[in-house]
C-alpha cells in the first residue's frame, strides 16, 4: 500500500501537458517532412505540414528545419487545457545557399556538410567587395573574420594574408585548386589579381597539409572562377579614386556549342603616386598594370568536364622619394621600384570511371619575373612553380573517399644573389575519407606523405567531425604538417636579398593545430563561435636587428577564438565579427608576442539592399594595439577605429556607385613619420606599417552590363 501511495503521489506531482498544434508553411503551400526540434527531441510534420506536440506549460522554444528554407525559432507560451495552433511560415533561401559546395576539400559536398569548417564567401559578397577595390583582392580578403592583409612593404604596397595571427607565408593560395599564383602569393601578388572574374572564395583555416602539402601551414585561400552563364554576358566596370586611381575591368561570358563555353576578363589598372603627408617620400606607390584571363569549360552529359585557364600580367610599381625630393639623412633621392611579369596556364579535367568512380586530373605551370630597385641595388628574380595531380573519388552509402598522387616543382633563381637560389621536388601520396556516421555525426579523416628532396619525408594527417542537432551544429578538427623554409620571407620581399644572411641550415617547420566551433542559427540569426592553437616547431624568423634568418629553439605557438554573429531579414543584414590572437615567439632571447598581431580586432558591417534597385552599406573595423619591430619611434602601435560606406543604384543595366574608406582620415603618420632617421641594417629606410598610409579614399564609377 505505502509503495501504490508513492507512485500515485509521484503522478500526480507531474505536470500536465497540453496538445501544441504547429502549422509548417510556405508561399508554395504546406511544408511536409520539416523537421521539429522541441525540448531535446526531433519529430517531422506530415503531409498537411502539421504536428502535434504534447507539451508542458510554460514557455517553450521550437525550432523548424527544412532544406531550401531558412531555420526558424519561435517561443510558444503553452496555457494549460487549451488546444493551440501556432502557424510558422518559412521563407525559402536564396539560390547561393541553397547549391553552395565546396571544391576545396576536393569531395564537392554542400559547404552545412562539410565535416572540416570552410568559410565561403559568395558572388554577392564578391561583387560589393569589387565595388570597394576593383584592382584586387586586398579588401575582400582584410574583411573576412580571421583574416588579416598586413602590408610587408610600405614603399611599394606589398602585402601579405595572416589566417588567425599565422605569419603571411603560411597561407597557400590557389585558383580553381591549381598554385597558378607561384607557391610564395606574398609580396604584391595580392594586389595583382582582380576579383571581377571570382565566382566564390573558400577559405580552410588551420593546417591543411593534409591536403596541399608543404606551404599550407596557416590555412588555404581557394579562388574559384566564375562560371560562364547559358546567355552571353558582358560587364564593363570603369572607377576613379580621390588619390588618382583608375581602374578599367571588362568580364565576358559566351557560351559556345556542343558543351562548349568560356570567360574573359581583361583589365588595365593605374594609381598616381601620392605624398601624402608632404614628406618627400611616397606614402602610395604609383603602379600601371595590366591583366589578362581567359578561360575554357566543356562538360557532357555524362560527367565528363574539361576546365582550362591561362594568364598573363605585367606591372610597373613606383615608390621611394618623389621625383624632385631628397632623404633628408642623406640628402640625395632614392627610388624604389619593381617590374613584375608573370604568365601561368592550367587544367582541370574529369571523368567517370566504370560508373562508380571518378577521375580527376590537373596541372599548371606558372613563371614570375621580377626585377627591383633599391636606391641604387637591383636584383633580378625568376620563379617557377610547376604542379600535376591524379585523384580517384569514390562513393558508398554514406561515404566518399578520395585518394591519389601529387608533385610539385619549385624553383627560384636570384640572378643578383645566386646563394639563396633553390629548387624544391615533392612528390606526394594523399587519402581522404568522409563518413556519415550517424545522422547527427560526420567524420572525415585525411592524410598525406610528401618526399621533399631538401627537407625529407614527412607525414601529414589531419581529422575533422561535424556534429548536428537542430539548431546547434559543431565541428573539430586537429591536424599537423610542414613548411620547407626558404629566403622568400615577407623581410626579403620589403629589403631584398642582398644584405640577408641565413646563419645556419634551416629545419622544416612542423606545424600542429586543434579548432572547435559552435554554431546556433535561431530564426534570422546565425552565431558561431571557434576556439583555435596553433604551434609551429622549428620556426624560421628573420632578426631584424641582425637580418639574419635562423631556425628557433622554442615554437611558435598561437591561441585565440573568435566570433561571428550574423541576421539577415530583408532588406537587411547585419554582421559582427571579432578576433583574439595571442602569438607568441621567441628571438634573441626575448619572448613575445608576433610583430604586426594585433590581440583584438573587431568588425561591423550593415547592408539595405533592393534587388536590383540598389545598396547601401556601412561597415566599422577596430585593430587593436600591436607589437613593433625595430621602430625608432615607438614599440607598440595605437589602436584605432575605420569607418567607411558605399552606395550602389541600378538603372536599367547601368549601375552608379560610390564607395569611401577610412572616412575619419586615420593616417600613420598622423602619430609619427613613415620615413626612419637612419638607415636600419636591412637596408630600409621606412619603419613597418601598422596603420593605414593613404588616409581618406573615395572611389566612385560605373558598372554596365550588356
Amino acid at each position: 500500500m505505502g509503495v501504490l501511495v508513492l507512485l500515485l503521489a509521484g503522478v500526480l506531482q507531474v505536470p500536465p501537458s497540453t496538445v501544441v498544434e504547429l502549422a509548417v508553411s510556405s508561399g508554395a503551400g504546406p511544408v511536409s517532412r520539416a523537421q521539429v526540434v522541441v525540448a531535446g527531441r526531433t519529430v517531422e510534420t506530415g503531409s498537411d505540414g502539421r504536428v502535434a506536440l504534447p507539451l508542458p506549460p510554460g514557455p517553450v522554444d521550437i525550432t523548424v528545419i527544412k532544406e531550401g528554407f531558412n531555420p526558424v525559432t519561435v517561443t510558444v507560451t503553452v496555457v494549460v487545457g487549451t488546444r493551440q495552433l501556432v502557424p510558422l511560415m518559412l521563407e525559402a533561401q536564396s539560390t547561393i545557399e541553397e547549391h553552395v559546395t565546396v571544391s576545396a576539400t576536393r569531395n564537392d559536398k554542400r559547404i552545412e556538410d562539410q565535416p572540416m569548417r570552410v568559410e565561403v564567401l559568395d558572388a554577392e559578397e564578391i561583387g560589393e567587395k569589387q565595388l570597394m577595390t576593383p584592382g584586387d583582392i586586398v579588401m575582400m580578403l582584410n574583411e573576412m573574420g580571421g583574416l588579416r592583409v598586413q602590408a610587408t612593404s610600405p614603399s611599394l604596397g606589398a602585402a601579405s594574408v595572416r589566417v588567425q595571427g599565422m605569419r603571411g607565408r603560411y597561407t597557400r593560395f590557389l585558383s580553381d585548386g591549381l598554385p597558378l599564383f607561384g607557391t610564395d602569393v606574398g609580396g604584391l601578388g595580392l594586389l595583382q589579381i582582380p576579383p571581377s572574374d571570382l565566382g566564390q572564395v573558400e577559405v580552410i583555416k588551420g593546417v591543411a597539409s593534409a591536403l596541399y602539402g608543404a606551404g599550407a601551414l596557416g590555412g588555404v585561400v581557394d579562388l574559384i572562377s566564375r562560371r560562364p552563364t547559358k546567355e552571353p554576358a558582358r560587364d564593363l566596370m570603369l572607377n576613379r579614386t580621390s588619390r588618382g586611381g583608375t581602374d578599367a575591368v571588362l568580364f565576358a561570358s559566351q557560351p559556345f556549342t556542343h558543351g562548349w563555353s568560356g570567360t574573359m576578363l581583361a583589365s588595365g589598372h593605374w594609381q598616381e603616386r601620392n605624398d601624402i603627408d608632404g614628406d618627400g617620400w611616397a606614402n602610395l606607390a604609383g603602379y600601371s598594370r595590366a591583366v589578362v584571363r581567359p578561360r575554357l569549360f566543356w562538360s557532357d552529359d555524362h560527367g565528363r568536364s574539361l576546365f582550362v585557364t591561362g594568364g598573363g600580367m605585367w606591372e610597373q610599381r613606383n615608390g621611394g622619394t618623389m621625383l624632385s625630393a631628397t632623404l633628408p639623412a642623406t640628402g640625395a633621392p632614392y627610388p624604389e621600384s619593381v617590374e613584375t611579369a608573370r604568365i601561368d596556364g592550367g587544367f582541370v579535367a574529369q571523368t567517370p570511371v566504370a560508373d562508380r568512380f571518378v577521375l580527376t586530373a590537373r596541372g599548371s605551370v606558372t613563371r614570375k619575373n621580377e626585377q627591383h630597385l633599391r636606391g641604387d641595388v637591383q636584383e633580378h628574380d625568376i620563379a617557377d612553380t610547376f604542379f600535376t595531380e591524379l585523384a580517384l573519388r569514390g562513393t558508398a552509402p554514406r561515404q566518399t573517399w578520395v585518394a591519389g598522387v601529387a608533385f610539385e616543382r619549385s624553383t627560384l633563381d636570384p640572378r643578383d644573389e645566386p646563394r639563396f637560389a633553390y629548387t624544391f621536388n615533392v612528390p606526394g601520396l594523399f587519402v581522404q575519407d568522409d563518413i556519415e556516421v550517424r545522422r547527427w555525426l560526420t567524420f572525415s579523416a585525411s592524410g598525406r606523405i610528401d618526399d621533399h628532396n631538401v627537407y625529407g619525408t614527412f607525414v601529414s594527417p589531419r581529422v575533422s567531425a561535424l556534429l548536428r542537432r537542430g539548431a546547434w551544429s559543431s565541428r573539430i578538427s586537429v591536424g599537423s604538417g610542414f613548411f620547407a623554409p626558404s629566403a622568400l620571407t615577407e623581410e626579403a620581399e620589403a629589403a631584398g636579398l642582398t644584405r640577408f644572411t641565413i646563419a645556419t641550415p634551416l629545419k622544416a617547420e612542423r606545424g600542429r593545430s586543434a579548432s572547435v566551433d559552435l554554431t546556433r542559427t535561431y530564426g534570422p540569426w546565425t552565431v558561431t563561435a571557434t576556439a583555435f592553437r596553433y604551434d609551429v616547431e622549428d620556426p624560421a624568423v628573420v632578426d631584424r636587428a641582425t637580418y639574419t634568418l635562423a631556425t628557433l629553439a622554442e615554437a611558435t605557438i598561437n591561441t585565440g577564438i573568435e566570433a561571428v554573429a550574423t541576421i539577415r531579414r530583408a532588406p537587411f543584414s547585419i554582421t559582427g565579427t571579432y578576433t583574439y590572437v595571442h602569438s607568441r615567439e621567441s628571438v634573441s632571447d626575448e619572448r613575445g608576442d608576433i610583430p604586426l598581431t594585433p590581440r583584438h580586432s573587431a568588425g561591423l558591417v550593415g547592408m539595405w539592399e533592393r534587388e536590383d534597385r540598389a545598396r547601401i552599406g556601412l561597415e566599422a573595423y577596430f585593430t587593436g594595439a600591436q607589437r613593433l619591430e625595430d621602430n625608432p619611434f615607438r614599440s607598440q602601435s595605437v589602436a584605432y577605429v575605420l569607418f567607411g560606406g558605399l552606395i550602389e543604384r541600378r538603372v536599367g543595366r547601368v549601375r552608379l556607385f560610390l564607395n569611401a574608406e577610412n572616412l575619419g582620415g586615420v593616417r600613420q603618420s598622423q602619430w609619427d613619420p613613415l620615413v626612419r632617421p637612419s638607415r636600419a641594417v636591412d637596408g630600409r629606410w621606412t619603419v613597418d606599417a601598422w596603420a593605414p598610409l593613404d588616409g581618406r579614399v573615395v572611389n566612385g564609377g560605373i558598372r554596365l552590363g550588356f
